[in-house]
């Protein structure tokens, strides 16, 4: 066999080698894919992320957004509601002042005056309502709430202690917020009966009495 015979036609050494460099050249290849995947995949996780961060962030805009609206809707009559809160005292009292100096001789044109102040504070209370003010007039014996309620003295009752005693003045909320707090007293619990002069000393042993 000559020479061209062996380069027509390689052994097998030759052959093994060849297929040794392919194996070589595919274990590379396929190395550098699996690199290329997991940086493929690493970057997807990145955009996914970033992605649920942008939604996350969008809906909390939106949120806040719709919150900002009804706070705007439901709080943007607060100093007119304060103003008109006032003039509900006013009629409170005028009423509060008749009742307490009325008697039976009451002229019938007092009588329908009273009668239209009352009428005017009803309506003025139920337009109030009507944009979402409301009244708080909590009776005694009730929880006090500080968050609705100011306490302005504290004093015994028949109440328990710790409610509320006494209304002094009603307060008044405007959605979830408190528009004026209503001012109350508070109960310390029944007032405790001190010991007087009149109970007799305790004595001891006998007492001689002389004719």
């Amino acid at each position: 066999m000559n020479d061209t015979d062996n380069t027509e036609n390689p052994n097998d050494e030759d052959l093994d080698a060849i297929a040794a460099e392919e194996t070589a050249e595919s274990a590379d290849t396929a190395e550098a894919d699996e690199d290329t995947v997991e940086k493929l995949g690493g970057q997807l996780d990145d955009l996914r992320d970033r992605l649920l961060r942008a939604v996350a962030d969008a809906d909390n805009t939106r949120k806040r957004a719709e919150k900002e609206v009804r706070d705007t809707r439901d709080y943007a009559v607060s100093s007119f509601a304060k103003d008109m809160v006032e003039v509900a005292d006013n009629l409170s009292r005028a009423l509060a002042a008749v009742e307490t100096s009325a008697d039976a001789d009451t002229s019938e044109a007092m009588k329908n005056l009273v009668d239209g102040v009352a009428m005017t504070e009803r309506v003025l209370l139920s337009k109030l309502e009507r944009h979402n003010v409301k009244q708080v007039n909590p009776e005694p014996g009730h929880a006090f709430d500080p968050h609705q309620h100011q306490a302005v003295a504290q004093i015994p009752s028949d109440q328990a202690s710790g409610t509320i005693a006494s209304v002094m003045q009603t307060g008044f909320i405007i959605g979830g917020r408190t528009l004026r707090a209503a001012m109350v007293a508070v109960s310390s619990g029944p007032a405790t009966t001190a010991p007087t002069d009149d109970t007799p000393p305790e004595t001891g042993g006998s007492v001689d009495i002389k004719a």
